[in-house]
Protein backbone atom coordinates (compact mmCIF):
# COMPACT_ATOMS: atom_id res chain seq x y z
CA UNK A 1 0.00 0.00 0.00
CA UNK A 2 2.92 2.23 0.30
CA UNK A 3 4.69 1.59 -3.02
CA UNK A 4 1.32 1.96 -4.45
CA UNK A 5 0.24 5.18 -3.27
CA UNK A 6 3.70 7.44 -2.58
CA UNK A 7 6.60 5.27 -4.38
CA UNK A 8 8.18 6.63 -7.26
CA UNK A 9 5.25 6.26 -10.20
CA UNK A 10 2.74 6.16 -6.94
CA UNK A 11 -1.11 7.59 -7.26
CA UNK A 12 -0.17 10.49 -4.63
CA UNK A 13 3.08 10.98 -6.63
CA UNK A 14 2.34 10.73 -10.02
CA UNK A 15 -0.60 11.92 -12.49
CA UNK A 16 -2.52 15.12 -11.74
CA UNK A 17 -3.73 14.40 -8.28
CA UNK A 18 -6.52 13.25 -6.00
CA UNK A 19 -8.66 16.08 -7.47
CA UNK A 20 -9.08 14.18 -10.60
CA UNK A 21 -10.22 10.87 -8.96
CA UNK A 22 -12.38 12.02 -6.24
CA UNK A 23 -14.28 14.80 -4.47
CA UNK A 24 -13.10 16.24 -0.95
CA UNK A 25 -14.56 18.72 1.35
CA UNK A 26 -12.11 21.03 0.18
CA UNK A 27 -12.35 20.14 -3.48
CA UNK A 28 -16.36 21.08 -2.89
CA UNK A 29 -17.33 23.78 -1.44
CA UNK A 30 -14.77 27.42 -0.37
CA UNK A 31 -17.06 27.28 2.40
CA UNK A 32 -15.02 24.72 3.92
CA UNK A 33 -11.77 27.07 3.60
CA UNK A 34 -14.02 30.16 4.98
CA UNK A 35 -14.53 28.14 7.67
CA UNK A 36 -11.10 26.79 8.60
CA UNK A 37 -10.17 30.55 8.13
CA UNK A 38 -12.26 31.49 11.07
CA UNK A 39 -11.23 28.96 12.75
CA UNK A 40 -7.37 29.85 12.59
CA UNK A 41 -8.37 33.46 13.43
CA UNK A 42 -10.26 32.38 16.54
CA UNK A 43 -6.68 30.72 17.38
CA UNK A 44 -4.58 33.50 16.67
CA UNK A 45 -5.99 35.33 19.35
CA UNK A 46 -6.14 32.32 21.76
CA UNK A 47 -2.26 31.88 20.76
CA UNK A 48 -1.75 36.08 21.49
CA UNK A 49 -1.31 36.90 18.01
CA UNK A 50 2.52 35.23 17.62
CA UNK A 51 5.06 36.92 15.31
CA UNK A 52 4.33 33.16 13.18
CA UNK A 53 1.61 31.63 12.52
CA UNK A 54 1.94 28.39 10.45
CA UNK A 55 -1.22 27.18 8.74
CA UNK A 56 0.37 23.21 7.97
CA UNK A 57 -1.58 21.02 5.48
CA UNK A 58 -0.86 17.40 5.45
CA UNK A 59 -1.82 15.43 2.52
CA UNK A 60 -2.17 18.37 0.77
CA UNK A 61 -2.89 17.11 -2.79
CA UNK A 62 -1.95 19.82 -5.27
CA UNK A 63 -2.40 22.87 -2.40
CA UNK A 64 -6.04 23.04 -3.25
CA UNK A 65 -6.99 24.28 0.46
CA UNK A 66 -3.62 26.88 1.09
CA UNK A 67 -4.31 27.94 -2.49
CA UNK A 68 -7.88 28.91 -1.15
CA UNK A 69 -6.43 30.68 2.11
CA UNK A 70 -3.88 32.42 0.68
CA UNK A 71 -6.50 34.78 -1.24
CA UNK A 72 -9.34 34.63 1.84
CA UNK A 73 -6.67 35.92 4.73
CA UNK A 74 -7.06 39.01 6.07
CA UNK A 75 -4.84 42.27 6.23
CA UNK A 76 -4.44 40.99 10.08
CA UNK A 77 -2.79 37.51 9.57
CA UNK A 78 -1.47 38.22 5.75
CA UNK A 79 2.08 39.51 7.32
CA UNK A 80 2.30 36.78 10.06
CA UNK A 81 0.65 33.91 8.51
CA UNK A 82 3.30 31.00 6.83
CA UNK A 83 1.31 28.52 4.64
CA UNK A 84 3.20 24.72 4.60
CA UNK A 85 2.23 22.20 1.94
CA UNK A 86 3.31 18.52 3.03
CA UNK A 87 2.83 16.30 -0.08
CA UNK A 88 5.13 13.36 -1.11
CA UNK A 89 4.09 14.86 -4.69
CA UNK A 90 7.07 17.22 -6.62
CA UNK A 91 5.90 20.90 -5.76
CA UNK A 92 3.05 22.07 -8.59
CA UNK A 93 4.74 24.81 -11.02
CA UNK A 94 1.95 27.13 -10.74
CA UNK A 95 1.37 27.04 -7.19
CA UNK A 96 1.92 30.43 -5.56
CA UNK A 97 5.25 31.52 -3.91
CA UNK A 98 3.79 32.23 -0.37
CA UNK A 99 3.45 28.30 -0.12
CA UNK A 100 6.05 26.46 0.95
CA UNK A 101 6.38 22.97 0.04
CA UNK A 102 7.45 20.44 2.05
CA UNK A 103 7.48 16.01 2.22
CA UNK A 104 7.46 16.00 6.33
CA UNK A 105 5.80 17.89 8.53
CA UNK A 106 8.27 20.62 9.78
CA UNK A 107 9.16 20.83 13.55
CA UNK A 108 7.73 23.30 15.78
CA UNK A 109 4.24 24.21 14.32
CA UNK A 110 2.55 27.21 15.58
CA UNK A 111 -0.86 27.26 14.63
CA UNK A 112 -3.46 25.29 13.12
CA UNK A 113 -2.38 21.79 11.05
CA UNK A 114 -5.00 20.11 8.84
CA UNK A 115 -4.79 17.10 7.71
CA UNK A 116 -8.23 16.44 5.74
CA UNK A 117 -8.79 12.73 3.64
CA UNK A 118 -4.64 11.96 4.70
CA UNK A 119 -5.19 9.14 7.74
CA UNK A 120 -7.11 7.39 5.55
CA UNK A 121 -4.30 7.21 2.95
CA UNK A 122 -2.01 6.47 5.82
CA UNK A 123 -0.83 2.74 4.85
CA UNK A 124 -1.89 -0.12 6.82
CA UNK A 125 -2.02 -3.93 6.91
CA UNK A 126 -5.27 -6.04 7.13
CA UNK A 127 -5.70 -9.05 8.99
CA UNK A 128 -8.00 -12.49 8.39
CA UNK A 129 -8.98 -14.82 11.12
CA UNK A 130 -8.17 -18.16 10.14
CA UNK A 131 -8.42 -21.46 12.30
CA UNK A 132 -4.88 -20.94 13.97
CA UNK A 133 -5.36 -17.79 14.66
CA UNK A 134 -5.39 -14.13 13.23
CA UNK A 135 -2.65 -13.62 10.08
CA UNK A 136 -1.95 -11.11 7.80
CA UNK A 137 -3.60 -10.65 4.72
CA UNK A 138 -1.06 -10.46 1.56
CA UNK A 139 -1.72 -9.04 -1.66
CA UNK A 140 -0.51 -9.58 -4.90
CA UNK A 141 0.08 -5.57 -6.16
CA UNK A 142 -0.34 -6.76 -9.60
CA UNK A 143 -3.16 -9.22 -9.49
CA UNK A 144 -5.21 -8.43 -6.50
CA UNK A 145 -4.75 -12.03 -5.60
CA UNK A 146 -4.81 -12.64 -1.67
CA UNK A 147 -3.75 -15.31 0.83
CA UNK A 148 -2.96 -15.30 3.87
CA UNK A 149 0.76 -14.52 5.53
CA UNK A 150 2.53 -14.77 9.09
CA UNK A 151 0.37 -14.26 12.55
CA UNK A 152 0.22 -10.77 13.77
CA UNK A 153 3.00 -9.28 15.94
CA UNK A 154 2.48 -8.61 19.35
CA UNK A 155 1.86 -4.95 18.96
CA UNK A 156 -0.52 -5.54 16.15
CA UNK A 157 -2.35 -8.64 18.29
CA UNK A 158 -2.55 -5.87 21.16
CA UNK A 159 -4.06 -2.87 18.93
CA UNK A 160 -6.94 -5.48 17.05
CA UNK A 161 -8.10 -6.62 20.91
CA UNK A 162 -8.74 -3.44 22.47
CA UNK A 163 -9.42 -1.30 19.29
CA UNK A 164 -11.16 -3.69 16.81
CA UNK A 165 -11.85 -6.80 19.57
CA UNK A 166 -15.35 -8.43 17.65
CA UNK A 167 -14.53 -12.12 17.30
CA UNK A 168 -15.29 -13.22 13.42
CA UNK A 169 -18.31 -15.59 12.73
CA UNK A 170 -17.38 -19.01 12.14
CA UNK A 171 -19.17 -19.12 8.62
CA UNK A 172 -16.32 -16.54 8.04
CA UNK A 173 -13.45 -18.38 9.23
CA UNK A 174 -13.90 -20.58 6.62
CA UNK A 175 -12.75 -18.67 4.02
CA UNK A 176 -9.35 -18.69 4.95
CA UNK A 177 -6.87 -21.27 5.96
CA UNK A 178 -3.08 -20.55 7.32
CA UNK A 179 -1.21 -22.13 4.63
CA UNK A 180 -4.36 -21.41 1.55
CA UNK A 181 -4.61 -18.79 -0.94
CA UNK A 182 -8.15 -17.33 -1.06
CA UNK A 183 -9.80 -15.97 -4.25
CA UNK A 184 -9.45 -12.71 -6.14
CA UNK A 185 -13.29 -11.31 -5.39
CA UNK A 186 -13.56 -7.62 -6.60
CA UNK A 187 -16.73 -7.58 -4.88
CA UNK A 188 -15.37 -8.98 -1.66
CA UNK A 189 -12.80 -6.43 -1.72
CA UNK A 190 -15.14 -3.48 -2.51
CA UNK A 191 -17.99 -4.43 -0.73
CA UNK A 192 -16.02 -5.44 2.37
CA UNK A 193 -17.69 -8.83 2.86
CA UNK A 194 -15.86 -11.50 4.42
CA UNK A 195 -13.63 -11.75 7.42
CA UNK A 196 -11.09 -8.82 7.84
CA UNK A 197 -9.99 -6.27 9.76
CA UNK A 198 -7.64 -2.93 9.02
CA UNK A 199 -4.78 -2.65 11.85
CA UNK A 200 -4.97 1.28 12.53
CA UNK A 201 -1.37 1.29 14.88
CA UNK A 202 0.15 3.08 11.59
CA UNK A 203 -2.47 5.49 11.49
CA UNK A 204 -2.09 6.11 15.48
CA UNK A 205 1.44 6.54 15.26
CA UNK A 206 1.48 8.70 12.07
CA UNK A 207 -1.06 11.26 14.12
CA UNK A 208 1.04 10.73 17.05
CA UNK A 209 4.29 11.74 15.30
CA UNK A 210 2.07 15.19 13.98
CA UNK A 211 1.43 15.99 17.34
CA UNK A 212 4.83 15.50 18.55
CA UNK A 213 6.05 18.33 15.54
CA UNK A 214 3.67 20.51 17.43
CA UNK A 215 4.71 23.57 19.81
CA UNK A 216 1.46 25.20 20.43
CA UNK A 217 -1.75 25.06 18.67
CA UNK A 218 -4.80 22.82 17.20
CA UNK A 219 -4.53 19.45 15.06
CA UNK A 220 -7.42 18.71 13.07
CA UNK A 221 -8.09 15.62 11.13
CA UNK A 222 -11.08 15.41 8.70
CA UNK A 223 -11.53 12.44 7.65
CA UNK A 224 -14.15 9.34 6.93
CA UNK A 225 -13.80 7.08 10.18
CA UNK A 226 -15.59 4.85 12.81
CA UNK A 227 -15.64 4.43 16.39
CA UNK A 228 -15.03 0.84 18.83
CA UNK A 229 -18.83 0.60 18.94
CA UNK A 230 -19.33 0.49 15.43
CA UNK A 231 -16.20 -1.03 13.24
CA UNK A 232 -17.30 -1.79 9.70
CA UNK A 233 -18.04 -5.51 9.22
CA UNK A 234 -15.29 -7.09 7.20
CA UNK A 235 -13.59 -3.69 7.17
CA UNK A 236 -13.68 -0.29 4.74
CA UNK A 237 -10.78 -1.10 2.31
CA UNK A 238 -11.36 0.11 -1.13
CA UNK A 239 -10.25 1.99 -4.06
CA UNK A 240 -11.32 5.03 -6.82
CA UNK A 241 -10.09 5.76 -10.03
CA UNK A 242 -11.24 8.76 -11.93
CA UNK A 243 -14.24 9.60 -9.80
CA UNK A 244 -15.51 5.08 -9.65
CA UNK A 245 -15.05 2.69 -7.30
CA UNK A 246 -12.67 0.04 -7.99
CA UNK A 247 -11.06 -2.95 -6.28
CA UNK A 248 -8.10 -1.74 -4.10
CA UNK A 249 -5.49 -3.62 -5.82
CA UNK A 250 -2.53 -2.03 -4.86
CA UNK A 251 -0.47 -1.42 -8.36
CA UNK A 252 -0.21 2.36 -8.26
CA UNK A 253 -2.81 3.18 -10.89
CA UNK A 254 -5.43 3.59 -8.34
CA UNK A 255 -6.49 5.30 -4.80
CA UNK A 256 -6.33 2.35 -1.88
CA UNK A 257 -8.32 3.84 1.02
CA UNK A 258 -9.65 2.30 4.33
CA UNK A 259 -11.44 4.56 6.74
CA UNK A 260 -10.12 5.42 10.14
CA UNK A 261 -10.46 4.26 13.46
CA UNK A 262 -10.89 7.71 15.15
CA UNK A 263 -11.14 7.12 18.91
CA UNK A 264 -7.90 5.48 18.45
CA UNK A 265 -6.32 7.91 16.46
CA UNK A 266 -7.80 10.17 18.84
CA UNK A 267 -6.24 8.46 22.11
CA UNK A 268 -2.71 8.33 20.65
CA UNK A 269 -2.61 12.35 19.83
CA UNK A 270 -4.03 12.71 23.55
CA UNK A 271 -1.51 11.23 24.98
CA UNK A 272 1.20 12.98 23.01
CA UNK A 273 -0.70 16.69 23.53
CA UNK A 274 -1.43 15.61 27.44
CA UNK A 275 -4.73 17.30 26.46
CA UNK A 276 -8.02 16.70 26.17
CA UNK A 277 -9.52 16.29 22.48
CA UNK A 278 -12.67 17.38 20.44
CA UNK A 279 -14.51 14.41 18.52
CA UNK A 280 -17.66 15.54 16.55
CA UNK A 281 -19.08 15.28 13.25
CA UNK A 282 -18.48 17.73 10.12
CA UNK A 283 -21.90 19.02 10.30
CA UNK A 284 -21.64 20.06 13.41
CA UNK A 285 -18.12 21.36 13.26
CA UNK A 286 -19.20 23.27 10.30
CA UNK A 287 -22.19 24.58 11.69
CA UNK A 288 -20.31 25.82 14.91
CA UNK A 289 -18.26 27.29 12.33
CA UNK A 290 -20.71 29.56 11.02
CA UNK A 291 -21.82 27.23 8.03
CA UNK A 292 -25.57 27.02 8.72
CA UNK A 293 -26.36 26.11 5.48
CA UNK A 294 -29.96 27.85 5.30
CA UNK A 295 -31.61 28.82 2.42
CA UNK A 296 -31.62 32.95 1.41
CA UNK A 297 -35.29 34.71 2.20
CA UNK A 298 -37.36 34.63 -1.39
CA UNK A 299 -37.68 38.03 -1.14
CA UNK A 300 -33.98 39.08 -1.45
CA UNK A 301 -34.89 37.45 -4.86
CA UNK A 302 -36.65 40.63 -6.01
CA UNK A 303 -34.68 43.24 -4.43
CA UNK A 304 -31.17 41.63 -5.54
CA UNK A 305 -31.95 38.89 -8.09
CA UNK A 306 -28.29 38.08 -8.83
CA UNK A 307 -27.43 38.33 -4.77
CA UNK A 308 -30.15 35.53 -4.31
CA UNK A 309 -28.65 33.45 -6.92
CA UNK A 310 -25.16 33.56 -5.18
CA UNK A 311 -26.39 32.94 -1.97
CA UNK A 312 -28.58 30.28 -3.16
CA UNK A 313 -25.68 28.90 -4.78
CA UNK A 314 -23.60 29.27 -1.12
CA UNK A 315 -26.44 27.42 0.63
CA UNK A 316 -26.71 24.42 -1.93
CA UNK A 317 -22.55 23.51 -0.98
CA UNK A 318 -22.77 23.99 2.21
CA UNK A 319 -25.66 21.51 2.37
CA UNK A 320 -23.16 19.22 0.09
CA UNK A 321 -20.31 19.76 2.63
CA UNK A 322 -22.59 18.96 5.65
CA UNK A 323 -24.90 16.48 4.40
CA UNK A 324 -24.63 12.99 6.72
CA UNK A 325 -24.81 10.80 4.09
CA UNK A 326 -21.91 12.03 2.53
CA UNK A 327 -19.11 14.53 3.23
CA UNK A 328 -20.83 15.54 6.65
CA UNK A 329 -20.26 12.15 7.56
CA UNK A 330 -16.93 12.97 7.91
CA UNK A 331 -15.78 13.20 11.98
CA UNK A 332 -13.95 16.46 13.01
CA UNK A 333 -10.84 15.19 15.18
CA UNK A 334 -9.86 18.84 16.72
CA UNK A 335 -6.78 18.19 19.50
CA UNK A 336 -5.18 21.27 20.64
CA UNK A 337 -1.42 21.47 21.92
CA UNK A 338 -1.12 24.10 24.96
CA UNK A 339 -3.87 26.62 23.86
CA UNK A 340 -7.52 26.60 24.92
CA UNK A 341 -9.98 27.69 22.00
CA UNK A 342 -13.46 28.53 22.40
CA UNK A 343 -16.38 27.83 21.62
CA UNK A 344 -15.86 24.78 19.58
CA UNK A 345 -13.08 22.96 21.61
CA UNK A 346 -15.41 23.30 24.77
CA UNK A 347 -17.88 21.34 23.00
Amino acid sequence: MATALYGPDGFFVSGPGPAAHFRTSVHASPVFASCLLRLLSSLDAALGHPARLDVVDVGAGRGELLRSLSVAVGVSLADRVRLIAVEKAPRPEDLPAEIEWVDEIPQGVTGLLVATEWLDNVPLDLAVHTPEGWRYLQVNPATGEESTGDPLSAEDADWLAHWWPALPPDASIKKFASTGTAKTDANLLINGLGDRVELGRSRDEAWAEAIGKMARGIALAVDYGHLRGGRPVGGSLTGYRGGRQVAPVPDGSCDVTAHVAMDSVASAGERVARCAYTLVSQREGLRALGADGGRPPLSLASRDPAGYVRALAAASSVAELTDPAGLGGHWWLLQPVDVTLDPLMAR
